[in-house]
C-alpha cells in the first residue's frame, strides 16, 4: 500500500535544502504547545523520520534552535525533554492567532489601504480587510472599497506568493484524494500542512476570493485548509495520546486546539 502523506514528503524534500529549524518550530507550535508545551527528542525523532530526517540532522537544528535562544532542554531519567524558551514564545505566540483564524464567513465592508515599507527604503501597497490583522504600516486608511481595475487586481498576487498558493493546493488535493494515513502519519502531515501555511500567512497577505485576480489558485485557501486540518486533528491527537515505540503519551490537550481555525462563537 502507499504511503497516503508521500507526496507530501516528496513536495517538502523537492523544494531544495530543508530548514529544519523552522519545522521543528511548526511542531511545537501545532503539536507541543496545547499538550504541556514539552516533548521528548525520542519522540521528536519519531515524528522527523517519518518525513525522511536523519537523527544527526534534526540532532543538529535542535542545538542550533538552543544556542539561539529558541528552545531549553532538561533531562528525565533517560529522556531529554525540550521546550520553547519564554524568549521562544514571544517569537511565536503572535503568530497563532493569524495561523489558526477562521475563514471569513461574509463579503468585506470596510477596507485598509496600508503603506508597508520594505527593505531597501522601499514600500508596498497592501490592501486589507478592516476587522483583520493589520500590517505594520508606515501609514493607513480605512474606508469602503468602490472598485479595483483588473491591473490592480493582477498585481496584488506576486510570482512568488502564486507559486506558494499553487504548491498548498498540490499538498492539499494530495491529502484529499488519500486514505486516512496512520496516527504517526496524520501528525506528519499536520505538521507539514501548517509548516507550509504558516509560511504563507506570515509572508504574504491574505485576499477575500472578492478582490483577488482571475486564475489565482486557492482563493478559498484558509477554507480549504481548515477542512484538511479538521480531518487529520483526531488521528493526530491518537498519536500524542498512545505510547508510541514505548514512549510516554504527552499530556492531554488544552481546550484551544479545539478552537482551530473556527470562530469563538463554536461555527
Amino acid at each position: 500500500m502507499s504511503d497516503p502523506i508521500a507526496p507530501l514528503v516528496t513536495a517538502l524534500h523537492g523544494e531544495g535544502r530543508l530548514r529544519l529549524w523552522s519545522l521543528v518550530i511548526t511542531a511545537f507550535g501545532d503539536l507541543v504547545q496545547h499538550r504541556g508545551g514539552e516533548i521528548s527528542t525520542a519522540r521528536l525523532k519519531l515524528l522527523m523520520g517519518r518525513i525522511g530526517v536523519e537523527q544527526g540532522t534534526l540532532r543538529t537544528a535542535l542545538s542550533r534552535l538552543g544556542q539561539d535562544g529558541w528552545v531549553s532542554s532538561t533531562r528525565q531519567g533517560r529522556l531529554s525533554l525540550y521546550r520553547l524558551t519564554p524568549e521562544g514564545l514571544e517569537k511565536f505566540g503572535p503568530a497563532t492567532t493569524r495561523i489558526y483564524a477562521p475563514p471569513r464567513a461574509g463579503a468585506v465592508d470596510l477596507w485598509r489601504l496600508s503603506v508597508v515599507p520594505q527593505l531597501g527604503g522601499a514600500a508596498q501597497i497592501a490592501l486589507t480587510p478592516a476587522d483583520g490583522p493589520a500590517p505594520e504600516a508606515a501609514l493607513s486608511v480605512v474606508g469602503a472599497l468602490e472598485s479595483l481595475t483588473p491591473e490592480w487586481r493582477a498585481g496584488l498576487i506576486s510570482e512568488a506568493h502564486h507559486a506558494a498558493l499553487l504548491a498548498l493546493e498540490r499538498d492539499l488535493d494530495s491529502l484529499a484524494r488519500a486514505p486516512e494515513p496512520d496516527p504517526l502519519g496524520a501528525a506528519a502531515a499536520r505538521m507539514l500542512l501548517i509548516h507550509r501555511w504558516r509560511r504563507i500567512v506570515l509572508r504574504y497577505p491574505e485576499y477575500p476570493p472578492e478582490i483577488l485576480p482571475q486564475g489565482t489558485p486557492l482563493p478559498d485557501a484558509r477554507a480549504r485548509v481548515a477542512q484538511a486540518y479538521a480531518r487529520l486533528a483526531a488521528p493526530a491527537e491518537a498519536w500524542l495520546d498512545s505510547s508510541a515505540d514505548g514512549l510516554p503519551a504527552m499530556p492531554g490537550p488544552s481546550g484551544d486546539v479545539a478552537q482551530r481555525f473556527r470562530s469563538t462563537d463554536g461555527a
